[in-house]
C-alpha cells in the first residue's frame, strides 16, 4: 500500500494525460476539413503531395474506442493509486488462484509418486520427465540445463558426491540444503606452507609428475596436521562433512596449482539452499528422482 501522497500524485497524473488526450482528440476533430479536398498542406516528398483531408472516421472510432477502453479498465482493475478496482483484481490472487487449480490437477499423481520409491521411480519416465522440468526450472541456474555444474557448482552426472549419491542424500542434500566451509588457512601455514601443501595435493592425485620431493614431503606434513583430520588419511574426503575426494579427478574450484592455492589460502564457501519450503517434499522427491537417474547413467 502507498502513502496517500503518492496515490493521488497517480491519480492525477494518469486522470490527467487521459483528459489531454480526450481534449487534443476534440480539438483536432473539431478542426478537420468536413469534406475531402484537392488542397495540399505543402508538405511534399520523393515526388508525393501530402492533401489536407480529414482523418478516416474508422482512425477516429478507434481513438474514441481507445479512450473508452482506458476508462473501463481503470474503473475495473487497479491502476489509479490505492483504487484496488471494482473487480478487486490481484496479481497475489491471480497467482494463488492458477496455483489452487495446479495443485487440483496433478496433486494426485504428486501423491502417487511421492509414496514410490526413488529406486523404483527412476523406472517410470513420466515421473523422470516430471522430475526434470522441476529440475530445470529451480536447479538449472546454478548445475546447467543439463545438470553438468559449472565453476563452483558441482557436476550431477559426474557421479562425484561431497555428501553421498544415494537416493536419501539426494533428497535430503534438496530438501534441507548443504553449507560447505573450507576455512581459510593462509594466516596459520603461511605462503610457503600453502605453496608446499598445494603442490603435495596436486602431485598425490597425480596432476604434477615432476613436482620437487623435497616440496612434495614438506607439503605432506602441512597436510597431516592441518588437512588429513577432514579429507582424511588418504586424502579421499569426508561425506559427512562435505570434504571432497582430492585425489578422484574431480575439482569443484579447478585443480591448476594457482587454484589450489587460492582455495588453501582464501578458503570457501559453498551454500545449497534448502528447497522444502519452496518446491514442497512431493516435487523434490521428483528432483531427486531425475537427479538420482543421472547418477544411473554416468554408470
Amino acid at each position: 500500500m502507498m502513502t496517500s501522497f503518492w496515490s493521488g500524485w497517480i491519480i492525477v497524473l494518469t486522470l490527467g494525460c487521459l483528459a489531454f488526450v480526450i481534449y487534443f482528440l476534440a480539438t483536432q476533430w473539431k478542426a478537420q476539413r468536413a469534406e475531402t479536398t484537392t488542397d495540399t498542406t505543402g508538405h511534399a516528398y520523393d515526388g508525393i503531395q501530402e492533401l489536407d483531408n480529414p482523418m478516416p472516421k474508422w482512425w477516429l472510432a478507434m481513438f474514441v474506442f481507445t479512450i473508452i477502453f482506458t476508462a473501463f479498465y481503470l474503473w475495473l482493475y487497479p491502476g489509479l493509486g490505492n483504487w484496488k478496482g471494482y473487480l478487486g483484481w490481484t496479481q497475489v490472487n491471480e497467482l494463488e488462484r492458477h496455483q489452487e487449480k495446479h495443485a487440483r490437477k496433478y496433486a494426485p499423481l504428486f501423491e502417487q509418486y511421492a509414496n514410490t520409491p526413488i529406486d523404483e521411480l527412476i523406472a517410470n519416465p513420466k515421473a523422470v520427465k516430471m522430475g526434470e522440468r522441476i529440475f530445470v526450472n529451480n536447479c538449472a541456474l546454478c548445475h546447467g540445463s543439463d545438470a553438468g555444474g559449472a565453476f563452483g557448482f558441482p557436476n550431477l552426472r559426474d557421479g562425484d558426491w561431497l555428501y553421498g549419491g544415494t537416493s536419501d542424500a539426494i533428497s535430503h542434500s534438496i530438501m534441507e540444503g548443504r553449507s560447505g566451509q573450507m576455512p581459510a588457512w593462509g594466516a596459520v601455514i603461511g605462503d610457503e606452507g600453502v605453496r608446499n601443501v598445494s603442490t603435495f595435493i596436486r602431485a598425490n592425485a597425480g596432476l604434477d609428475q615432476n613436482a620437487d620431493p623435497a616440496v612434495v614431503a614438506a607439503g605432506k606434513k602441512v597436510y597431516d596436521t592441518t588437512c588429513m583430520a577432514c579429507h582424511g588419511v588418504d586424502a579421499k574426503g569426508n561425506q559427512l562433512l562435505g570434504a571432497p575426494d582430492l585425489i578422484d579427478g574431480t575439482w569443484l574450484y579447478g585443480s591448476s596449482q594457482t587454484q589450489i592455492e587460492y582455495t588453501v589460502r582464501q578458503g570457501r564457501n559453498g551454500v545449497m539452499p534448502a528447497w522444502k519450503d519452496i518446491l514442497g517434499k512431493e516435487k523434490v522427491h521428483l528432483a531427486a528422482t531425475y537427479i538420482y537417474s543421472l547418477k544411473k547413467d554416468s554408470k
